[in-house]
């Protein structure tokens, strides 16, 4: 069975999959880490990205961090072909998977299936930008619920009508249907904690050099490696909003896992990642 990990930022995550590790190790299990996060990939942002550091690694292999140029495009098709071949391959070798991550989509490509519709002619899409939002929004079927200030998703779905393709509707970053038989634990805690526990985070990010990290990768990054939370605020000198939008991350993190089907919600507020982990070792 695998074992995926998975919470906002700040949450801990890194930790309780440590400490799950030397439990199923107590157990005679040699498990590994396999990292679905969509930034964590980049080389070069360890510090920005909260990569699981040297030391942590030390204490559980990590798979899947730092192995894309920063210089390159990535998607979540490719990371999906990457993650099943790591995952196939530990089980085969009756290693124990541990998903570890916090970004929606990433974690749907290591453990489902993508449904991943095809490109779309770039001439739609120039067309579709000249138009107004809101009124693209008005245009689309109801049933997608897509919000209306969500401007990719907007255009995405446009895209995808005008080649008769049927866009994915509502929160569809997630299926119950798993490729191998998974516990899915979400972790999740008092907002107020969480937020503390966030700027607690950043101000280490910043005592490590995650400013100077980022003005090193700045030159050669790609628009797919400068999404990460707080790249572009740290070039403007923005910590404060930095912070802001780290924050709003986390609540639509929280928000998102809430509501997701066949996940064990694990509140971990003010509890020890030994205490999660012996929660998780119950359930396996």
């Amino acid at each position: 069975m695998v074992v995926a990990v998975f919470g906002p930022t700040g949450v801990g995550k890194t930790a309780v999959a440590i400490a799950l590790a030397r439990r199923l190790r107590e157990r005679g299990e040699d498990p590994v880490a396999v990292s679905a996060d969509a930034l964590q990939v980049y080389e070069g942002l360890p510090i920005l990205t909260g990569a699981a550091s040297p030391e942590e690694q030390a204490q559980l292999e990590h798979r899947l961090l730092g192995f894309v140029p920063l210089d390159e495009t990535f998607s979540a098709g490719a990371y999906a072909r990457r993650a099943h071949a790591e995952i196939d391959a530990l089980l085969e070798q009756r290693r124990r998977p541990i998903v570890v991550g916090g970004t929606g989509l990433y974690l749907r490509a290591a453990l489902a299936e993508l449904d991943l519709r095809p490109p779309v002619d770039p001439e739609i899409r120039a067309q579709l930008g000249q138009r107004d939002l809101q009124e693209l929004h008005a245009e689309l079927p109801a049933h997608l619920n897509v919000a209306p200030a969500d401007r990719h998703r907007i255009i995405r779905a446009h895209e995808l009508l005008a080649t008769g393709h049927e866009p994915p509707g509502g929160e569809q970053l997630w299926s119950t249907h798993t490729r191998r038989p998974t516990l899915l634990a979400a972790l999740v805690m008092d907002r107020d904690a969480l937020y503390a526990n966030i700027e607690a985070r950043i101000e280490a990010m910043l005592a490590a050099g995650a400013r100077e990290e980022v003005q090193r990768a700045a030159p050669i990054a790609s628009p797919t490696a400068r999404k990460a939370l707080g790249f572009q605020e740290l070039l403007d000198g923005d910590v404060e909003a930095m912070k802001t939008r780290t924050r709003r991350y986390a609540k639509r993190q929280l928000t998102w896992l809430r509501k997701l089907p066949g996940a064990h919600l694990i509140d971990v507020t003010g509890r020890t990642p030994e205490d999660v982990a012996a929660e998780l070792i119950a359930i396996i």
